[in-house]
């Protein structure tokens, strides 16, 4: 009997400590909130002076937000050997939830793995070429696709070549 005590004991302080470190995982560093102060990572200008869709990056270990006047510039971010890879989490401004393309004032940010993305769509983006454009919802990246065009993927799926390159075509695109 002493034995089974033990043993339950023992599984139960396991169990708990496994919660905690999951739960302690989980609790990413929340979005930075978006100022006329911040200044884009690549391009050395004011974020909110860029239509669009925006990213921040928070890196482990610093406690600066990392700026992106563009989520194509986000993503970027991730994909070059250059850039530090020690990445907490990655925020995306949800498109759906602005009032325009211009409004920096009422962004919701999501965390960009979860996101849906639209991307060959009409629009450019804030610094004047194609845009990988986020949605917390599929409904709303479908809505968005059918009147811009464009197809939807996760972030996962996010080709490096539409990120990385610039495609001579984006000349022929409506501006956001």
């Amino acid at each position: 009997m002493q034995k089974k005590i033990t043993f339950s004991f023992f599984s139960i302080l396991f169990l708990l400590l496994i919660a905690c470190s999951e739960e302690e995982y989980s609790q990413k560093r929340k979005p930075s909130i978006l100022t006329n102060k911040e200044i884009g990572y690549y391009c050395n200008m004011t974020v909110i002076n860029h239509k669009g869709p925006k990213g921040q990056i928070h890196l482990k270990n610093n406690t600066k937000t990392i700026w992106f006047s563009s989520v194509r510039d986000t993503i970027a971010f991730t994909l070059l050997p250059e850039e530090p890879k020690d990445i907490e989490v990655i925020y995306v401004s949800d498109m759906s939830t602005l009032n325009s393309w211009e409004d920096t004032n009422n962004i919701t940010w999501i965390n960009a793995k979860n996101a849906f993305y639209v991307i060959g769509s009409s629009k450019l983006g804030g610094m004047g070429v194609s845009e990988v454009i986020p949605f917390k919802t599929k409904t709303n990246a479908d809505l968005f696709v059918k009147q811009h065009g464009g197809n939807i993927i996760n972030f996962d799926n996010i080709p490096k070549n539409y990120v990385l390159e610039i495609d001579k075509n984006d000349m022929g695109h409506e501006k956001m």
